[in-house]
This record gives C-alpha cells, sequence and structure tokens, in this order.
C-alpha cells in the first residue's frame, strides 16, 4: 500500500455519495478504508446506472475504489460487540446516518472512543447534530436551496437551475476530508481523539461564502444575472451556429479587449469594463450573442486556438477525456476490476512529487473482505464462522464471501 495516508486506517458506514466521497480521497492518498455494509439492504449507488459489461455501477465502481468491504448487519445482538472489537485497530470512523441511530445501534462516538480514546469520529448528515432540522430529510438539491446558492444561480426568466453536478455532496466530502485529517493532526500532537459533526448544509454555505460575505459585509444581495460571475456581465457562455457553446471569461482589460478584436468587434470593448453595470452588460451580451451565433464551434476553435484570452469551447464528457491538457495531465486512470481488466476512471486531481495517489481496484462486491478483515483484528476462524451461522454477516455470506 502506498501513498501518504498508508497508516491511516478507516471503518466506513456510508452509502450514496457525501460519506464515500469522503473516504474515496483518503483511499485515493493510501489509506486502508474498510467499508461496513448492510448484507440485506444494499447502498443505492451500488445499483445506480449506467453500468459496465459485467452489470457494475460505473459511479459505485469509482466512489468505492481501493476499498474493502465487509458485511454486518448492524441491528444484529453481536454486531456492536464486532464493531467495538474492530475499532481499536483503527483510526477513524465515518458514518452517514442520520443523527441518534448510531447511538441506538451501541456505535456512538462515546461508546467507540471508550475502546479507543484516540479514535477521530466523524459523522456526515445532512443538517447536522443540533438544531431543528437535525432529523429533517434531505438531498443536495435541498441543501443547495437552503444556502441560498440557489437564488443567484440561474437566469431571469426561468429562476434556478439544478447543477449537473451534487455541489452540496462534493462540498461536504471535501470539508469532512479536510477536518478529519487537522484531526489527525491534532491527534500526532496530543494523542486525543475527536467527534466531528458535519452537515452538508453547513457546507453548502461555506462554499457559497463569496456572496454571503457581500450579504453580511455590505448588506448586497445578488439576484438571477445580476453579478459579474453569474450571468449579469459578458463573463457567459454564447450559442454558436451549430448549437454548441463558447465560454467567454476574460474579465481582465487585456484579455477582454483581445477577445473583441477576435471576433471583430473593438468598438464593443469600452462597454465591458464596467462589469457591475447589469444593464449595459445585457445589451452587450446580445451583441456578442449575434456574432458568436454566426460561425460554428470549430470555426471559433480555429479562431482563438492560438489567442490568450480565456475563452473556450464548453466540450462534451467525451471531448474533456481525449483533451490534450487532461490527458497530459494524468487525470484518466486506469483501475484494475475483479476481473483484472482495467476501467477507466477520473483519478485524484493533484499531483504528488513524492507520494503519488495509488488506485488498488475498482468498487468491490459485497462483503469480499469480510474474514480478512476481521482476521486483521484478531477474530478466531472459529469465531467468524459461529458469527456466520448466527447470521451476523447475512444469509448469503458463505456464497459472497
Amino acid at each position: 500500500m502506498t501513498g501518504p495516508l498508508r497508516s491511516l486506517r478507516v471503518l466506513d458506514f456510508t452509502t450514496l455519495l457525501p460519506g464515500p466521497y469522503v473516504t474515496l480521497l483518503l483511499a485515493d492518498l493510501g489509506a486502508d478504508v474498510v467499508r461496513i455494509e448492510s448484507p440485506d439492504r444494499p447502498d443505492l449507488m451500488r445499483l445506480a446506472p449506467p453500468h459496465d459489461d459485467t452489470g457494475t455501477s460505473a459511479g459505485y465502481a469509482w466512489v468505492h475504489r481501493s476499498k474493502r468491504s465487509v458485511t454486518l448487519d448492524l441491528k444484529h445482538p453481536q454486531a456492536a460487540n464486532v464493531v467495538r472489537r474492530l475499532v481499536r485497530h483503527y483510526d477513524v470512523v465515518v458514518e452517514g446516518f442520520r443523527p441518534g441511530v448510531m447511538q441506538r445501534l451501541g456505535l456512538d462516538y462515546e461508546t467507540l472512543a471508550a475502546e479507543n480514546p484516540a479514535l477521530i469520529y466523524c459523522s456526515v448528515t445532512g443538517y447536522g447534530q443540533t438544531g431543528p432540522y437535525r432529523e429533517r430529510a434531505g438531498h443536495d438539491l435541498n441543501y443547495q436551496a437552503l444556502s441560498g446558492l440557489l437564488s443567484h444561480s440561474g437566469r431571469r426568466e426561468i429562476g434556478p437551475v439544478p447543477s449537473g453536478v451534487p455541489l452540496a455532496d462534493v462540498a461536504g466530502g471535501l470539508f469532512a476530508a479536510l477536518a478529519i485529517l487537522a484531526a489527525v493532526v491534532h491527534r500526532q500532537r496530543t494523542g486525543e481523539g475527536q467527534y466531528l459533526d458535519l452537515a452538508l448544509l453547513d457546507t453548502t454555505i461555506a462554499f457559497n461564502g463569496l456572496a454571503v460575505s457581500g450579504l453580511l459585509g455590505a448588506g448586497h444581495r445578488p439576484g438571477y444575472e445580476t453579478e459579474p460571475l453569474n450571468g449579469g456581465s459578458f463573463y457567459d457562455c454564447y450559442r454558436t451556429r451549430d448549437g454548441r457553446y463558447l465560454a467567454v471569461a476574460g474579465l481582465e482589460p487585456k484579455f477582454w479587449e483581445g477577445f473583441c478584436e477576435a471576433i471583430g468587434r473593438p468598438d464593443l470593448a469600452p462597454y465591458g469594463y464596467n462589469v457591475w453595470d447589469a444593464a449595459v452588460q445585457q445589451r452587450l451580451k446580445k451583441e456578442i450573442q449575434q456574432v458568436i451565433a454566426s460561425r460554428t464551434l470549430a470555426e471559433w476553435q480555429a479562431v482563438f486556438v492560438e489567442r490568450d484570452v480565456c475563452v473556450e469551447p464548453v466540450l462534451t464528457l467525451d471531448e474533456m477525456a481525449q483533451h490534450p491538457q487532461v490527458r497530459a495531465r494524468g487525470l484518466i486512470v486506469d483501475v484494475p476490476r475483479p476481473d483484472a481488466l482495467p476501467q477507466r476512471q477520473v483519478g485524484f486531481p493533484v499531483q504528488f512529487s513524492r507520494t503519488p495517489p495509488a488506485y488498488r481496484h475498482t468498487g468491490p462486491p459485497l462483503g469480499a473482505h469480510t474474514r480478512e478483515v476481521l482476521q486483521e483484528a484478531g477474530f478466531t476462524p472459529e469465531e467468524i464462522e459461529a458469527l456466520a451461522s448466527e447470521g451476523a454477516f447475512g444469509a448469503d455470506f458463505s456464497r459472497i464471501d
């Protein structure tokens, strides 16, 4: 096992995307991540289309790569004892149940910290462990809505537009991974573990911090297409003659002037200097749109390929994966599947000079490492067989393991 986090051991009790994204980041950097999965209530990510030629969800294969899978019925009378023994050998627990569930299962922070005082325990929930919404259900779009993000992300004519990326889930995963590593540094200095309470609403508000700071610091309330970066200026995407789009983002005068020269409209340059004048900017955008609509995307690419003016095509996913910059950065990686054939996935997006990320395998079959992990934690073969016969690992344990 390689990577800067190769000494870190993580127990993962999460499903769907936010929690698994946390542990994906840790696993990519070398952490030994063990998922504790229900034997009879599959993670919906396992079922989510599209599927590869083996019937495996491509999303599952990505977000759970390099992790190991243990099946355990957390409602089984012996489950809490199993986890308490396991946790003595692990550094971090990440869980994504609603507040109170892990306590009812006998797996809350206080209980597990009694077994391992240095334990770092991170709860990832929609609204956190406190407040009137603590037990309320929610999904990514709900957190974006309550964060205020959707109040200024959209178009005047139609209002808010759902993002193609689950921003709240990914933001939560990034902040959770950062918080866990900060807690690891603290533990290295003091020997102390701690509890981390992460709410997806909170981290989405933090992602929206630029707009929120304008409100709190200056009383400014952004609306749809009123700001330089949300469609209120020429900084936007423009439709080409063949129905593709060109992203124009040259806010600085030298880039803006270069853009105007490239499209044959140097007369437009004076109107782009004040990107805060929304009325002028909307008229300017109509002029730009007329020009961009006169040529195909390929024709515009030929115009801008040698001009450094912050103009790029809106690529499809296929085009992105083949782009020379993406290929040069090695961002698309081959990860071994269970049948040893490679599967292309998005790799970890930071280049390390000494401890590069490693990708051991795609998301594993359910329960594939149950015996292996328990044996590493000191369970004897007889204890494992006794737990199996009692149904602690599910009825199909002998088949899947």
